[in-house]
């Protein structure tokens, strides 16, 4: 990356282009508790949301507590549950609409790499009507190892033709982090859901930001 001008942007979409994790963190709370009897706070759910739905179920409940099939359907309930709830708040957060736009402006190629699932992500990109921003779209049907495995991301740079050391990841998870560091990329971080302090273990991060009107943004362009 010359002079610090990115080629690429790879963004996470939960709590980095909308501020909706607090509504997951409630939605599988309610499932893994009132449904499926598990004993485990809402605090401990919010770490264990990372990588794909079967992965959360897998960590709770052991490898093979449930069937493929149960575990597609606890998956798409708690996705029903999650867009109910947050669809009358759905907005990007502050700044990013003007911050996509510069970036399409500036040649600047965007990407989305998430661990949710193609219901989700359309839920988003065709709501706001953003789709068109984005060249790539990876999400977690199309990995076969979720976050913080550097696939994600460094499918998106394949599929944009741009090398790791070119991209800018925005993130707000810790494991989405290592995800990027895993991919050889740095990171902006979102403190939407996370202290600045959980992302200590990680040496890939430029900044920290709250929203994308953050003037140190300017320096990509």
């Amino acid at each position: 990356m010359t002079n610090n001008k990115p080629k690429a942007f790879l963004f996470d979409l939960n709590g980095t282009m909308i501020d909706d994790m607090a509504f997951h963190n409630q939605a599988w709370h309610n499932i893994l508790t009132k449904d499926l009897g598990a004993s485990i706070s809402f605090d401990a759910v919010k770490k264990q949301m990372y990588g794909k739905n079967q992965d959360l179920l897998e960590r709770v409940f052991g490898v093979g507590h449930f069937s493929q099939e149960q575990i597609d359907q606890i998956s798409i309930e708690k996705e029903h549950r999650y867009q109910a709830a947050y669809k009358k708040h759905l907005t990007l957060i502050a700044g990013l609409g003007n911050f996509l736009e510069k970036a399409k402006q500036s040649g600047i190629q965007m990407a989305i790499g998430s661990a949710a699932i193609p219901f989700n992500i359309n839920f988003v990109l065709d709501n706001l009507n953003i789709r068109s921003f984005f060249k790539a779209i990876v999400s977690a049907e199309d990995v076969v190892n979720s976050k913080p495995d550097p696939e994600t991301f460094s499918k998106g740079a394949e599929i944009l033709g741009v090398a790791a050391s070119e991209c800018i990841v925005f993130e707000d998870a810790p494991k989405g982090v290592e995800a990027a560091q895993n991919a050889g990329m740095k990171c902006v971080v979102l403190t939407t859901m996370h202290t600045k302090e959980e992302f200590a273990a990680y040496n890939n991060i430029i900044s920290f930001i709250e929203d994308y009107t953050d003037p140190v943004l300017q320096e990509f362009f």
